[in-house]
């Protein structure tokens, strides 16, 4: 997990450059540019995201080159591997079997009819609005288009980009709409995210795992064996053990024990690295808290004390990465002796598979939860 440095609590990723934080790991490099199908020009009348406003000798291609770096850059800070995407360079996409593709974000009604042409029933959109927003993309206007076939339907199932504890925690809605989107429509289903390097990848193989039949590791290996990218599988893993052990949640004290500081707070933890959650003083005790409950699994951390990132020493901290990095982090565990908990060892270790009757808990859950997430 990596931090973000000198990002205010509400931002959202993709509109501010970041710069690496001292702390993260080693990165590992992807880039895409396969099946790049289009060279849409975007006009952008607001600042820029670096704090530059294009002047009137600036085209609306650099504009956009400029935001896809910066995206770029975002998206390798959060996801922990150097990762590329270039918007300007139109929509790419590879099919990961051949009922199944992984892809970008449409930009255009046009790109409806290129996914139709392929044999595409359902589009299944991950974004956010403000994902949409910071390219530009008009997705009203994709909707309505798509609205004119029947042939083709145009679902939105939202994840927040660059957080893998919302992925994690929304992973059983969205599939199940996928699920359900997948049995009426059949055909060919396309899902995207906006790179489609982190979220689409992630909902493609919990739906190969759940659904489909695949040990989560072989469906790994098929999908990057068709594009490369980058989804978090411990959101995967924990999602599928979060349906069948039950979501259960433990609370968790944090402490940063000196009061020579006048503001501290935590980044990481089940809220991303885009955000911070303050910690209270406590007059008393002469230290700062924060008292959170959270489900099961793997939390990094870090804190920012008076604007500095830094680890707290009196906590549990993982070993340095190649580079000597490190982060804090917890641990929220059950009873180690259950039996609940020895099936949550199994479904989060390294090679994770489901048996039959867990496969048909999953199919069950999938069809009886509520339609609450379509748009």
């Amino acid at each position: 997990m990596h931090c973000l440095q000198n990002m205010p609590r509400s931002s959202v990723l993709p509109f501010q450059a970041v710069t690496r934080h001292p702390k993260n790991t080693l990165f590992s490099s992807i880039s895409l540019g396969i099946f790049n199908e289009s060279h849409q020009k975007l006009t952008m009348s607001r600042k820029s995201t670096s704090g530059s406003i294009p002047s009137a000798d600036t085209s609306s291609a650099d504009v956009e080159e400029e935001k896809s770096e910066i995206y770029s850059n975002n998206m390798t800070e959060a996801m922990g591997a150097v990762l590329t995407y270039r918007h300007e360079l139109g929509i790419n996409y590879n099919f990961i079997r051949p009922d199944l593709i992984v892809g970008s974000c449409l930009q255009s009604p046009e790109d409806v009819d290129k996914l139709r042409k392929i044999g595409v029933k359902t589009i299944f959109c991950l974004q956010q609005d403000s994902d949409l927003e910071y390219f530009g993309v008009d997705i009203n206007a994709i909707r309505e288009y798509a609205k004119a076939f029947d042939d083709i339907q145009h679902l939105r199932a939202e994840i927040r980009d660059f957080d893998s504890f919302d992925l994690r925690m929304r992973l059983p809605a969205v599939l199940s709409e996928l699920y359900k989107a997948v049995n009426s429509n059949g055909g060919v289903t396309y899902i995207h995210c906006t790179a489609g390097l982190g979220r689409a990848p992630a909902v493609a193989l919990a739906y190969m795992f759940w659904v489909q039949g695949y040990k989560l590791n072989d469906a790994v290996g098929l999908l990057l064996s068709k594009r490369s990218c980058f989804p978090k599988l411990d959101a995967i893993k924990s999602a599928t053990a979060d349906i069948l052990t039950g979501l259960i949640k433990k609370p968790v004290t944090l402490s940063w024990g000196h009061s020579n500081c006048s503001t501290v707070e935590i980044s990481g933890l089940d809220i991303g690295w885009g955000q911070r959650i303050p910690l209270t003083f406590d007059d008393k005790q002469g230290s700062w808290f924060l008292k959170r409950e959270l489900p099961e699994g793997h939390y990094e951390y870090k804190y920012i004390v008076d604007g500095e990132w830094t680890c707290n020493n009196d906590e549990l901290v993982t070993s340095p990465n190649k580079d000597g990095h490190v982060n804090n982090y917890v641990k929220v565990l059950d009873d180690p002796n259950s039996v609940r908990s020895s099936l949550w060892d199994r479904l989060t270790g390294d090679d994770p598979d489901l048996t039959k009757d867990e496969r048909l808990r999953i199919r069950e859950f999938l069809e009886a939860s509520p339609n609450d997430n379509q748009k």
